[in-house]
């Protein structure tokens, strides 16, 4: 099959003919239609993934058709237009038997633990487990915004951090998280604060439901700013982006009781921040994790979208080639994208 795959990290990205995968006994063989390109991507080949064994193909964020089936998969067949989401689970550990496959103690996650979807197939283990039907409304280039940036934001915002309507919430990033959680969040009847350095960003956020978008690289006290338009702090706060920065400001712009959901990926010297400790004890704060979403939750997002309350295909800003990602994978940490890229040609 064709593929993107790079040989070693920050390294040479090229388009080769590799062997086509096959199943395992509880697993499935994809036909990928379309994947999207992801900050996260950019992290993998940056070397910031110690599961990630070379030569490596990427890509995480798919949807396509089964082409091969295991034997023990019994939930699906060949034909069957599907996604999945980023973390697979087992299915069998205790997070797993818990519900909670999206932490999984033997996570499998693709273009990470083995080769992705920057290719004409992939492959995708427990598949009874991890994959999600795919309705005749939702078309294979929306559904490929959604295994990773949309779900992620979707799980951060109604389960983890209970928006409901006439809260604030501030946004912190408006990547292609940042503009799902405002999409999100908006539908949900929140008012939504948007906060990102980039001026374009700002207006699409504004056209996806933001109240008020604040230019962190203009504004000289975002926090108070962003408590002065909450009347004293936000109920909820998103640190989409991930920066040392970006995780303060969302924790310490909270009100009392507040909540701060850390999504965006900490890396690198980011990875143990200093935080307003003394304000998380003093204003009873929480402060939680959010780590993708559960194929079996996927039904109410999937009706939000088919109803149109939601429109992940308003934060598409363009479709490539996979050739065309030669070049593109490298700079998604240059944050010149006005939304999401997603590949449709192979």
């Amino acid at each position: 099959m064709k593929a993107l795959v790079y040989e070693s990290f920050q390294g040479p990205l090229s388009i080769q003919n590799v062997t086509d995968p096959t199943p395992k006994e509880n697993g499935v063989v994809i036909q990928v239609k379309a994947t999207g390109l992801c900050r996260s991507d950019w992290h993998g080949w940056m070397g910031h993934d110690q599961d990630i064994e070379l030569p490596h193909i990427p890509g995480h964020e798919l949807a396509g058709v089964i082409v091969e089936l295991g034997k023990n998969v019994s939930n699906f067949k060949i034909g069957d237009r599907v996604t999945v989401p980023f973390v697979c689970g087992c299915g069998t550990c205790a997070p797993c038997i818990s519900g909670n496959h999206q932490v999984c103690d033997h996570q499998s996650q693709p273009g990470f633990t083995h080769w992705g979807s920057f290719a004409e197939y992939v492959s995708i283990d427990y598949a009874n487990t991890n994959l999600v039907k795919l309705p005749n409304e939702i078309n294979d280039i929306t559904a490929a915004t959604l295994g990773c940036r949309f779900i992620t934001s979707f799980r951060a915002v109604v389960a983890q951090g209970k928006v409901t309507a006439g809260h604030y919430i501030a946004i912190h990033g408006c990547g292609g998280i940042g503009l799902s959680a405002v999409m999100i969040a908006n539908a949900l009847g929140a008012q939504v604060i948007a906060i990102d350095i980039n001026d374009d960003n700002l207006k699409l956020a504004s056209e996806l439901g933001a109240t008020n978008t604040i230019n962190a690289a203009t504004t000289k006290n975002i926090i108070e700013h962003i408590k002065s338009i909450s009347n004293g702090g936000v109920h909820v706060s998103i640190d989409a982006l991930g920066s040392a920065t970006t995780c303060f400001n969302s924790i310490a712009n909270l009100r009392k009781q507040g909540k701060h959901i850390q999504v965006g990926l900490m890396t690198g010297d980011h990875q143990h921040p200093k935080i307003p400790m003394d304000q998380v004890l003093a204003n009873e704060l929480e402060i939680i994790g959010s780590h993708g979403m559960q194929a079996y939750k996927y039904p109410e997002m999937l009706t939000m979208i088919k109803n149109g309350t939601l429109q992940p295909e308003r934060l598409i800003q363009k479709t490539i080639s996979l050739e065309d990602a030669i070049t593109a994978l490298p700079n998604m940490n240059t944050f010149d994208n006005k939304g999401m890229q997603v590949i449709n040609s192979f």
